[in-house]
């Protein structure tokens, strides 16, 4: 338990991706089985315990300190872990001759009976120092928070055989901790685990934002447009298990298993296969806006009610697997054809095609941009226009020059929360107000600036999640102001709304938004895929030429 502790230490202070792929990687190389895979599981999140929650960690330490104090405590670290872990009353007396294992405790969590679990971790925690202590808790109550994504942890198991950390991400639905196959197969020592998965994960295609210069080097004839759809990335996937019988689900773009938050969804999926597509709601034939579809998003309980006011759809774009048949090595137009036939078979109205955009020439393209309206579509729904070109394979990742993404011109930009204040008047007790910045080139690679500062205007609901985000992920305080963790892979995406643009020497970027307003979260987004400054500049030059009254900013969709 203490190697492991030493481990997540390190990494919530190592701000370097490659210095975080390292400390992982040098863990996994020389921790014996099975403690380096209950330990990859932690970082990945494939661990919960079914009676460990956060309310019996608070009755743990209120019953060994002032309560007053501890809320003291907590409200100022912001972290119920770290706050729990110093503040345990220490007792040498109580240690025992031997620490734990990562293994033994994970064992025991999963089998211990929920009457039983108090005193267990109590004992735990006495015999533990600090660290021990901040990690035990951070694993008990599943929330890492580390700056470390699940794909960064499984890039680093990947480097052990030098394999591509796709290879892994194709295998990982069929596997469970403690991946004592996949370290074999890594380490050379067996041949590649066979994935029992009837319906797995399979790493998905994405697009580079395009510019107009990249147009020049285009021939409208080699691709395909299609409305790109302002909802959410998602992959369902139907397959029979060894009894014939049909199992069906449905991930997020990142390979999370959504199933139980749209089973009206998955439920639809009734033929073995993987559609790529875009999670929307649709009424009446209508496609919905984005902030109706946040209605669905993140609900741990899905009522009837909700159900059927807000019925989830998917709109198909790509087809990766007919029956058991992979299509990935085709072309998009011969999986185009395919796709088609099967939504035919398929015949179920949560489930359709996605139209693709007639054009001839670039001009008739930006046409059909400008107006999605009089192209017959929900103008409200449509974020801009993809490009695909005709002969792409299906490639995992963002390969350059096959699929393009072509945004609308809003004035709105994906900015990074960087640090977070307290509200005023009945917000007084929330962090509500925000500085948000983009990402440029720094001294040592990428790096975010401020570009604006706003609250969010919302709902009660949402502002609460906000608030737990920023006390949850808080990594240091200056006076009132909290920093929150904005690492490419672990922070909070705002779309931000604003009407201009200007100089200014108050902010590092040498920008600021005019009237900066938050008009929605993007908990989907990872922080890498926000907006850069490069594109905040490009739209004020247009300002200042006079060029445009409505300048474009090609962003992360």
């Amino acid at each position: 338990m203490n190697k492991f502790a030493k481990l997540l230490d390190r990494l919530a202070y190592e701000p370097g991706r490659n210095n975080k792929l390292r400390l992982i990687a040098d863990y996994l190389r020389t921790t014996p089985d099975p403690e380096r895979g209950f330990a990859l599981a932690a970082l990945t999140g494939a661990l919960s315990f079914q009676h460990a929650k956060s309310g019996l960690i608070r009755t743990l330490i209120a019953e060994r300190t002032d309560p007053v104090l501890f809320e003291l405590s907590y409200d100022y670290v912001g972290d119920l872990s770290e706050t729990v872990a110093l503040m345990w009353p220490a007792d040498p007396a109580k240690r025992p001759n031997a620490i734990p294992s990562l293994s033994d405790v994970i064992e025991t969590l999963s089998t211990l009976g929920k009457a039983q679990l108090p005193s267990q971790l109590a004992r735990w925690l006495d015999g533990l120092d600090e660290t021990g202590r901040w990690a035990l808790l951070k694993l008990v109550t599943g929330g890492l928070r580390i700056g470390v994504s699940a794909r960064l942890a499984k890039t680093a198991a990947a480097s052990l055989g030098g394999k591509e950390p796709n290879e892994v991400e194709i295998l990982w639905p069929g596997l469970a901790p403690p991946f004592t196959e996949l370290f074999a197969w890594l380490e050379g020592r067996a041949d590649m685990p066979v994935s029992r998965d009837p319906a797995p994960f399979r790493p998905a295609m994405l697009a580079h934002a395009i510019e107009e210069a990249d147009f020049a080097g285009l021939d409208p004839k080699d691709f395909s447009a299609e409305w790109k759809w302002d909802g959410i990335r998602v992959q369902a996937v139907a397959g029979n298990d060894e009894n014939g019988e049909m199992v069906t689900r449905l991930y997020s773009r990142t390979g999370e298993d959504i199933s139980k938050s749209f089973p009206d969804l998955a439920e639809a999926l009734r033929m073995p296969g993987s559609i790529d597509g875009e999670l929307l709601i649709v009424r009446d034939g209508h496609v919905q806006s984005f902030n109706v579809l946040q209605q669905r998003l993140n609900r741990k309980a899905v009522t009837p009610k909700l159900l059927q006011e807000f019925p989830a759809h998917l709109r198909a774009y790509d087809l990766l697997v007919d029956g058991t048949e992979d299509l990935r090595e085709l072309p998009f137009a011969d999986r185009r054809k395919r796709l088609q036939s099967f939504i035919e078979k398929l015949n179920n109205l949560r489930i359709d095609l996605s139209p693709l955009i007639p054009f001839d020439t670039w001009d008739e393209l930006t046409a059909a941009r400008a107006n999605p309206s009089k192209a017959g579509t929900d103008s409200e729904a449509v974020e801009g226009v993809m490009l695909k070109r005709r002969d792409a394979v299906y490639v995992p990742g963002r390969p350059k020059g096959l699929w393009w993404k072509w945004k609308r011109d809003p004035l709105v930009v994906d900015a990074v929360l960087m640090y977070a204040q307290r509200g005023h008047g009945k917000r007084s007790s929330y962090y509500s107000d925000y500085t948000f910045g983009v990402w440029t080139n720094g001294e040592a690679g990428d790096q975010l600036v401020p570009v604006g500062k706003a609250y969010f205007g919302s709902t009660d609901e949402e502002l609460q999640k906000i608030d737990r985000f920023v006390r949850n992920n808080t990594i240091e305080r200056f006076g009132p102001v909290r920093v929150v963790t904005h690492d490419p892979d672990k922070g909070l995406v705002f779309e931000v709304a604003f009407e201009g643009l200007q100089r200014s020497t108050r902010h590092k970027s040498g920008l600021a938004m005019r009237f900066p307003r938050i008009s929605r979260l993007r908990w989907d987004k990872p922080p890498r895929e926000a907006d850069r400054l490069e594109g905040l500049e490009k739209i004020l030059t247009k300002i200042e030429t006079g060029r445009s009254a409505r300048p474009s900013l090609v962003g992360e969709g």
